[in-house]
């Protein structure tokens, strides 16, 4: 009989797992897509930062980045993309389409792997793919980063 019980018992868990887990939803409605997210590295392509700033919140937010590290605010990221794209001339970035947002209470987060094509002032072209995860978060209307994270696999 307690074999029985138990086996009940974990029967019902089992069937009642998926309405206790609680997934991240896709988003439906307006919000921020694929779309938004190829706009912003085409906004990243043009080496300017003052092209993206638009999508970034300001204020105290982390952004990890593929070099140097860290930055801990919008203004401090910028100005260290500057120097990091001083020895570019040119840049492509194309979201794949592993592209995935999610919604999350009051935030949306998004992930990728973006294909990069970049240009050395010299003329060298390097080629690569990384990771990007990111988190908006609705100021005043409008969808911006809050936290950015960008890595590439090791080699």
């Amino acid at each position: 009989m307690q074999k029985r019980l138990l086996t009940l018992l974990l029967c019902i868990l089992m069937l009642s797992l998926p309405s206790l887990a609680q997934k991240s939803k896709k988003m439906s409605g307006p919000g921020p897509d694929k779309a938004l997210m190829q706009k912003i590295w085409d906004g990243w392509a043009t080496i300017n930062p003052d092209n993206v700033a638009q999508f970034y919140a300001k204020g105290q937010h982390t952004f990890f980045d593929l070099a140097p590290l860290k930055y801990d605010s919008w203004d401090e990221y910028a100005a260290g993309v500057k120097k990091e794209f001083g020895d570019y001339k040119a840049a492509k970035f194309e979201v794949n389409d592993d592209a995935q947002i999610h919604a999350a209470g009051e935030y949306v987060w998004g992930t990728a792997t973006i294909k990069s094509d970049m240009t050395t002032a010299s003329g060298k072209r390097e080629l690569g793919t990384f990771r990007w995860t990111v988190i908006w978060q609705k100021q005043e209307g409008k969808w911006l980063i809050v936290h950015e994270h960008c890595s590439a696999p090791m080699q």
